[in-house]
């Protein structure tokens, strides 16, 4: 079963379909044992999520021998989607499982990143599970690398060994990512969030600066429970200081569910053989309707922009991909429907060349990913809109009430002749 990195990749062949493991999974020896075989293959199709660390197959000069196709856009492969090398599949992300499942995209080669096997021949998929379960269920050549560095995480991470048809050893730190520094900026927007969360929610967020900074925020919470699609370093602080227990929870209660995780040393060694971290299946951890069992369910999102009517684009510049759907409206959708649950989206007034992020109406060839019909919460620096319930006219103030004060008036001067329904 083990085998040298080379001869595991001699399996894969050309016109083979292949998998790579989410974040900061990403199995970076065996990325780089495929390149070096990638000379002699022609017409490999990668699917990915966002990953993590080297991605040179979507490099222009692969370009003739990789097609690469992303369930979410990350800085490593941005490049590569905006010049046409490389491409995006649009899907909320509970549902990109299915894809795999009922064999709409067939996986020949899986790569994926396991920690050591215990007595019992069992292996965990470690710090990102999301949407591997579906393809490891159908793929028809699983490769491992096995690594003693991988945090052993429980729930869906589990596989057994004998599902893995060749293992390469390898000994290298996962990959890091540092929590942004938090500026005055970010403080405010946080605060702003945390004082809409009570005792007792089920909270969902990112990471970055305004997550990090929220659950900063809420150090003086009880009884605070997690279903996330992912976490960061952040919530560690708020566990040890017995605020995050999840005893309010309906669904895996007293459990931090989660589906894949980047962060820190800190953050693996908090995980590694944990009981309280469940990692699971994205079809489950994002399905609206397990989502929206949790008492409370806060869900802290992001956008690039929003429109005057709450049009909420989070995925693009315009026309040019940026990001991805991921999971936002499983979680707006899923909050929206939870007893006292709180969609919001939190973002600064301003992007960093100065202009405003609520804008008339959203760029050309913008996408929108949480409807006008969704959104509840707005959240900047300058305070929170609530639009939910709210018609045209009355979002429009709203939203003109928490942008940049250097903007209203030009907002205002807007509405106006954008649209004779506006303010």
């Amino acid at each position: 079963m083990y085998q040298s990195l080379e001869n595991a990749m001699n399996l894969v062949k050309s016109g083979s379909n292949i998998f790579i493991q989410t974040g900061a999974a990403a199995p970076q020896q065996l990325i780089r044992g495929l390149m070096r075989q990638a000379s002699g293959l022609r017409d490999i199709t990668i699917y990915q999520m966002h990953t993590e660390g080297i991605a040179p197959y979507a490099d222009p000069e692969w370009q003739d021998i990789f097609k690469v196709n992303c369930f979410f856009i990350g800085a490593n492969t941005r490049k590569a989607v905006q010049e046409k090398r490389a491409d995006y599949i649009p899907l909320f992300l509970s549902e990109i499982p299915s894809l795999f499942r009922k064999k709409i995209i067939p996986i020949d080669v899986a790569l994926i990143h396991v920690s050591c096997t215990d007595e019992h021949g069992y292996c965990s998929l470690g710090v990102s599970v999301d949407i591997a379960p579906s393809v490891l269920e159908q793929a028809e050549c699983i490769i491992a690398q096995v690594n003693p560095q991988m945090p052993r995480t429980f729930g869906d991470a589990i596989i057994h060994s004998s599902m893995i048809d060749v293992m390469v050893d390898v000994n290298e730190p996962i990959l890091e990512t540092e929590p942004a520094l938090t500026d005055n900026l970010t403080m405010r927007i946080a605060e702003n969030v945390a004082s809409l969360i009570e005792d007792g929610s089920t909270l969902q967020m990112g990471i970055g600066k305004i997550p990090d900074a929220v659950l900063k925020n809420l150090q003086g919470h009880r009884q605070l429970g997690i279903h996330t699609e992912m976490f960061s370093d952040g919530i560690i602080d708020l566990v040890e200081r017995g605020v995050i227990t999840g005893e309010m929870k309906k669904k895996r209660r007293y459990k931090i569910v989660s589906s894949f995780m980047v962060g820190t040393k800190k953050l693996y060694s908090f995980v590694d053989n944990n009981p309280m971290i469940e990692m699971l299946d994205i079809g489950y951890v994002n399905d609206v309707h397990i989502i929206r069992q949790n008492p409370k369910v806060v869900a802290i999102n992001c956008a690039i922009e929003i429109d005057l009517t709450g049009q909420v684009c989070a995925d693009s510049i315009g026309s040019k991909m940026f990001s991805g759907v991921g999971g936002q409206m499983d979680f707006m959708r899923g909050a929206s429907l939870s007893e006292g649950g709180k969609p919001i989206i939190a973002m600064p007034s301003l992007t960093s060349h100065g202009e405003s992020k609520i804008v008339p109406c959203l760029k050309t060839g913008a996408g929108v990913v949480t409807t006008r019909a969704n959104v509840h919460y707005i959240v900047t620096e300058h305070g929170i809109a609530y639009l939910y319930g709210k018609n045209l006219q009355e979002r429009a103030k709203a939203l003109i009430n928490i942008a940049h004060p250097l903007h209203r008036e030009k907002l205002t001067e807007a509405s106006f002749v954008a649209s004779h329904y506006l303010v």
